[in-house]
């Protein structure tokens, strides 16, 4: 069976080549193109059609700077599946391409798989609309999710999260502390690690603040989570003269060993959750009070980050653009830094997260459901 996937983004990379992995012991004739990153081409012995880092916008503004692009990217889909004839057709959030690739290839008659459901329930309700209309299958990772759907008159499955394998798997494999330090060259100083993103304007507007916050504590040392898509020279440009370490392909025993970290919102706030590690969420975008204000009247839910919209309490803070500063970056993560009841809070809730999302092997159920669908292309 032919397989067609698109993931826009680091994570997505992440998630859909555990997916590839499970769906080749399940099919073994399975073939793969794919929109996506380095880790998907590994399991899917192919290159990807378009690599995800020349796919990674964000924000209205960045969206219409490069419009022509993202219609050029979207055309290469298109061909790309008329071309190949896949069985399925799976697509990994990053909803804005990802919903107009399902009308076309649900107009087509192949069966559309959704893994990880944009997060419509919190941001853009109206595009359950389309998930209706062109998605056949929807696997979420979040356990909420299918009531919401279910809510919205359309059924989906909880398949458990990617996230908790991910790490679980990782974890087996972790070095001790001295270790770690010894094989990157760090010093013996207790670590706050630096989980900037991986898209570059993240990188450009949260990096900075992180470093600020994080020089307030001397006794520690700063360690960068350098991001795959990512340049060094970028991190070099941000950092500007001051010198703070960029691991790559570490960035879970980096967290792991780390006594807290600042990470921009996103998956990583899931990952730093279940790691075990203390943490702020940062997420400077613009930092503009008005973009925030905007913004905020079109949230639905409470909460912004994973670990709180799951556990539906404010487990980590939420520090949103212009409430993104060095100061309350600082001030939380100074509460966390000791043996303080902020930090227990804090740990107590990861407890109830992980109790939440199961320990389901998410990649392989979603794969079965997949490869059990009737494809008539």
């Amino acid at each position: 069976m032919k397989y067609f996937l698109i993931a826009g983004e680091a994570s997505g990379d992440l998630h859909a080549s555990h997916l590839i992995e499970s769906i080749k012991q399940i099919d073994a004739e399975a073939e793969f193109r794919f929109l996506g990153g380095d880790l998907m081409a590994a399991q899917a012995g192919a290159q990807p059609i378009i690599h995800y880092r020349d796919m990674a916008y964000m924000g209205f503004a960045d969206v219409v700077r490069h419009l022509g692009k993202i219609l050029g990217f979207l055309g290469t889909a298109r061909r790309s599946i008329d071309e190949w004839h896949p069985g399925h057709v799976i697509l990994i959030d990053y909803p804005s391409f990802n919903l107009k690739v399902a009308k076309y290839a649900h107009n087509l008659g192949i069966p559309v798989h959704y893994f990880i459901s944009p997060k419509v329930w919190v941001w853009k309700e109206w595009r359950v609309k389309d998930i209706r209309r062109y998605v056949d299958h929807m696997y979420c990772i979040l356990p909420f999710e299918p009531d919401w759907y279910q809510e919205h008159g359309y059924k989906a499955t909880y398949v458990g999260n990617p996230t908790v394998q991910e790490v679980a798997q990782a974890s087996r494999d972790f070095p001790d502390f001295d270790r770690f330090i010894g094989e990157f060259g760090l010093s013996g100083k207790p670590i706050i690690a630096l989980v900037p993103g991986s898209r570059v304007r993240e990188i450009r507007d949260n990096l900075p603040l992180m470093l600020q916050a994080a020089a307030r504590h001397p006794e520690y040392q700063p360690v960068i989570a350098g991001a795959p898509s990512i340049d060094d020279s970028l991190y070099r440009d941000v950092m500007g003269k001051t010198a703070v370490p960029v691991l790559r392909d570490a960035t879970y025993p980096l967290v792991h060993h780390a006594r807290a970290a600042l990470v921009t919102s996103g998956t990583a706030t899931l990952e730093t959750a279940l790691l075990g590690t203390p943490q702020v969420a940062c997420y400077r975008f613009n930092g503009s009070k008005w973009s925030y204000n905007f913004y905020r009247q079109l949230l639905t839910g409470k909460y912004v980050t994973l670990p709180n919209l799951i556990t539906d309490e404010p487990v980590i803070p939420e520090l949103l653009m212009h409430l993104c500063t060095v100061d309350s970056i600082d001030r939380h993560l100074t509460a966390l830094l000791g043996d303080t009841p902020e930090r227990t809070a804090m740990l107590d809730g990861y407890r109830r997260l992980a109790e939440r999302l199961g320990t389901d092997v998410c990649t392989m159920t979603a794969a079965r459901l997949i490869c059990s669908a009737h494809s008539s292309f």
